[in-house]
């Protein structure tokens, strides 16, 4: 790993929700972590990056509406001007819907759920990076 782990929070809304149930599609997770992605860029190269793709990806639980989220991600190579990140999203707090339990109840979750990972490639070109812009990235 270069630098440090970058972790994205956040709770996925009921406009998010695509299929039946309210469960959300992974595609969702996806966007997340391109922010992720972006961030570490930023500490990085000082520059957004373009993101080039993803391999290996992997959707392992499913998320649903009023799930919040965990999105994390590191720089695990750095070429020229790519670099290679690693990516996880996990479910920490989901909703109890429990018929017996009021409608807003919630579960703080023992162990996070690992619900996606992937491999992300991105791209800063030379001209724009303009060094690491984090301590920890150097």
């Amino acid at each position: 790993m270069i630098g440090k782990k970058v972790v994205l929070r956040v709770r996925m809304s009921a406009g998010e929700a695509h299929y039946a149930g309210d469960l959300v599609n992974g595609s969702h997770i996806l966007d997340f972590w391109g922010d992720v992605g972006t961030e570490l860029c930023i500490r990085n190269d000082g520059d957004e990056s373009l993101f080039v793709g993803y391999k290996d990806v992997e959707f392992l639980a499913p998320v649903y509406a009023g799930d919040f989220m965990e999105y994390h991600g590191w720089i695990e190579e750095r070429g020229g001007s790519s670099r290679t990140c690693k990516f996880e999203a996990y479910k920490y707090i989901e909703l109890a819907r429990d018929e017996n339990l009021a409608i807003s109840a919630a579960n703080v979750l023992k162990k996070p759920v690992l619900c996606g990972k992937a491999t992300g490639t991105l791209v800063v070109k030379k001209e724009f990076q303009r060094g690491a812009q984090d301590e920890d990235f150097k």
